[in-house]
């Protein structure tokens, strides 16, 4: 008989290290948690379970973080554009197809985020996994790591939980949604190809150009003519083929192109129906998207001109993951709010108008832009914990900005600038002085309003 529990002895566990704030998960909103956190001179410290900070940047492949970027969109002003700025500086410029803005190549940019980690003086601890609070009533006071050296703690007066799962939120208590399997956006395995023929190939593309519309369920109309670097065809004469299961969601995006012939970014499988926070569907996210990589790669060499020759270059190193748990907060964001350019009294950041999940695509266009609020971040019913990403408080719809890599930024400097005045004034993130926290994102570049 399998036992449901086991007994472990009481223990000891040694502390690593304390710190003033200390960040957990280095993805974009970790990245600019930390950076800004240190650029206010507090003692800060960033964990990264991987080899690597970045998150989707790196770990997925995502090259884009602003590919939403038109004429008339207002931007996020940030270390999000800086994350641009510095890896076009590092390796040059790259654009992006479908929008105004460039790419960050996925091996580069783990070069550029060690650089800012360095320079910002962060302690940067990779390896490590942040795996539970530590806690003394309802505040919490550090958290528990394991790693190759064992399980050890970290004392820190703030902690911020950008895991993009809430990981440390959940286990603090927090009380956090989190949709049945079956309503969560797909996880995608990212991959790149070696040998195309990148002049015949964008000659295909301009005789048949992908548009949003195309993809998008559901739009505001001006969108469905964008073009996007959307391929379908190929992928729907290899299902007709039988050469691709019927039921599998084969089709998606390529990125750009190198004068070498690398598509260093192919976004093209989409598996439904997993959850990642649990290790089985992890598992089979990773075998199953790969095996579907693979079969991609056939019909683009059988139906894709310009992709005659071309092989796998590289696989993501891990699941591109879009949405599990987010956090109930102070504040909860709404789609309405999002769509209505809401404005709030404790904003830290703005974000455009973009929204891109449940087959809902806007593209902000229009000049028009909602505020980012302090609340979302804010756990209900545990001290010193701020929570930035992906997983923040917000409902449905909203969460199809909020999610965004640029979005992530705006939160993870919110939530740094935030900790990082709470540690010198004393006082808690709950009540922090919310106008101190906003004179100093301005002075970072931040555009509050």
């Amino acid at each position: 008989m399998n036992p449901a529990f086991i007994h472990e002895p009481a223990r000891k566990t040694p502390v690593l290290t304390e710190t003033d704030v200390v960040v957990v998960g280095g993805g974009p909103s970790g990245l600019a948690a930390a950076i800004s956190a240190a650029r206010e001179g507090v003692d800060t410290l960033l964990v990264e379970r991987y080899g690597c900070f970045g998150g989707n940047i790196t770990q997925a492949m995502v090259e884009s973080i602003g590919w939403y970027r038109h004429e008339g969109t207002v931007e996020s002003p940030g270390i999000g554009l800086e994350f641009e700025a510095k890896a076009r500086k590092f390796s040059g410029p790259r654009k992006e197809p479908q929008s105004i803005s460039q790419v960050l190549e996925a091996d580069t940019f783990k070069c550029v985020a060690d650089q800012m980690v360095q320079q910002a003086g962060i302690t940067p601890f990779l390896h490590c996994l942040g795996v539970a609070p530590l806690l003394s009533g309802n505040t919490v006071t550090g958290v528990v790591t394991e790693s190759k050296q064992g399980r050890q703690a970290i004392l820190a007066k703030t902690v911020i939980d950008c895991t993009g799962d809430a990981d440390i939120a959940f286990r603090a208590g927090v009380p956090c949604t989190h949709p049945p399997r079956e309503q969560l956006e797909g996880v995608s395995v990212s991959f790149g190809c070696s040998g195309v023929d990148r002049c015949r190939f964008l000659t295909y593309v301009q005789q048949h150009p992908g548009t949003l519309g195309q993809w998008a369920g559901e739009t505001a109309g001006k969108e469905d003519s964008l073009f996007s670097p959307y391929l379908a065809e190929p992928f729907d004469r290899a299902r007709a083929a039988g050469e691709i299961p019927a039921e599998v969601l084969t089709a998606g995006f390529w990125s750009s192109l190198t004068d070498t012939g690398e598509a260093t970014y192919m976004n093209m499988t989409y598996l439904l129906g997993l959850d990642p926070t649990k290790i089985m569907d992890l598992t089979h996210g990773e075998m199953e998207g790969r095996k579907q990589a693979m079969a991609a790669i056939a019909a683009l060499r059988k139906y894709t001109p310009g992709f005659e020759n071309a092989r796998l270059r590289t696989f993501g190193s891990s699941l591109g993951v879009r949405e599990s748990r987010k956090i109930t907060g102070r504040h909860t964001m709404t789609g309405e709010q999002v769509q209505n350019q809401a404005r709030f009294e404790d904003s830290i950041g703005i974000f455009p108008e973009f929204l891109d999940a449940y087959g809902v695509v806007i593209i902000p266009t229009t000049g028009r832009c909602f505020q980012v609020p302090y609340g979302i971040m804010l756990p209900c019913s545990v001290e010193n914990l701020l929570v930035a990403g992906r997983c923040v408080s917000g409902d449905r719809i909203s969460h199809a900005a909020l999610r965004q890599m640029m979005c992530c930024t705006v939160t993870g400097q919110g939530a740094g600038t935030a900790a990082a005045v709470a540690v010198k004034t004393g006082t808690t993130c709950r009540k922090v002085d919310i106008k101190k926290v906003q004179s100093a994102l301005k002075r970072q570049g931040v555009r509050i309003q």
